[in-house]
């Protein structure tokens, strides 16, 4: 018989990378954590994590290993809802959002779900994607309004971990932001290569990574004045003239002024918004009906 405890144990010390940091993170000893590991390893007969000098490492069967942590994490996360369900008569929900995406389609959303079912008791929780996610698989929250450029859903591939259940919602193309006075203000359309030589300024780090490859397609390296994790913080410091921006079309809201927004010349870079969710948890009607509000939110704008 597997014990849950080391499964959890062996999730944390993946998720940190050292026994030291999953052991502050569990509020354990470091002896402690090490002694759970060594015990799952006895219990299964295999090596599930490789330690070196420089922290440790899943094997092939701690990723197995973390996977089925992940998935009985879940499991029992889902049973103590639906007793907590049973004993309240309530339903509770809850829902991780990143800001814009959040400010943008899930007032509305939930406004539609909670009138349809009123006895639900909603929780929204803010986070970026690379934890939202996780969180989503652990069955700590019902499902994520997520989002991800060029390539897979943010994770830790290879993990093992259960596979999650993505919803595309919309595409959300990034525009150019300038100083109204910019001499490229006027165009209908940009490519961010003419920008070679602007300092730019950053709204959140992952732009940041999208604009230093585009940059070395195109043969520059761009100087980054300004950083931020808040995109009306990064327009307007746009305004101010600390530099031009990248950022995505839904974040244009409110209006900042002395900027002026132009798109980016086809093919434009776009982040994929969706909802992430796991299969047995999508059966949930208050689930299933909050998906289809936001499937409708997001075509709502698409058609505005």
């Amino acid at each position: 018989m597997i014990d849950v405890q080391r499964l959890r144990v062996l999730r944390a010390v993946a998720e940190h990378g050292s026994f030291n940091r999953a052991a502050a993170a569990l509020r354990l000893t470091p002896s402690a954590v090490s002694q759970h590991v060594a015990a799952l390893e006895r219990s299964l007969g295999s090596q599930v994590v490789a330690r070196s000098t420089r922290g440790v490492t899943l094997t092939a069967a701690g990723r197995i290993m973390v996977g089925a942590a992940e998935s009985v994490t879940a499991e029992l996360e889902h049973a103590t809802q639906q007793v907590t369900e049973l004993s309240t008569g309530q339903t509770q929900l809850t829902v991780a959002t990143f800001t814009s995406g959040g400010r943008l389609l899930l007032p509305a959303a939930l406004t539609e779900l909670t009138a349809a079912h009123p006895e639900t008791v909603l929780h929204v929780r803010e986070f970026e994607p690379e934890d939202s996610l996780p969180l989503v698989r652990q069955g700590a929250v019902d499902l994520a309004l997520a989002y991800h450029f060029d390539g897979p859903l943010p994770g830790r591939p290879g993990s093992g971990s259960p596979a999650l259940e993505w919803t595309a919602l919309m595409d959300d193309p990034l525009h150019v932001v300038l100083p109204e006075g910019h001499r490229l203000a006027g165009r209908p359309a940009i490519d961010p290569a003419e920008l070679a030589a602007e300092p730019w300024v950053l709204g959140c780090l992952k732009t940041e990574a999208y604009l230093r490859r585009y940059a070395e397609r195109a043969g520059f390296d761009p100087e980054v004045r300004g950083t931020t994790s808040d995109y009306f913080f990064a327009r307007s410091l746009v305004a101010a003239g600390v530099g031009v921006s990248l950022i995505p079309s839904i974040a244009l809201a409110p209006e900042v002024p002395g900027v002026r927004t132009v798109p980016v010349r086809p093919p434009a870079p776009a982040r994929h918004i969706g909802v992430a969710t796991m299969g047995h948890r999508r059966t949930r009607l208050q689930v299933t009906a909050l998906v289809r509000a936001l499937q409708r939110q997001a075509a709502a704008l698409d058609e505005g």
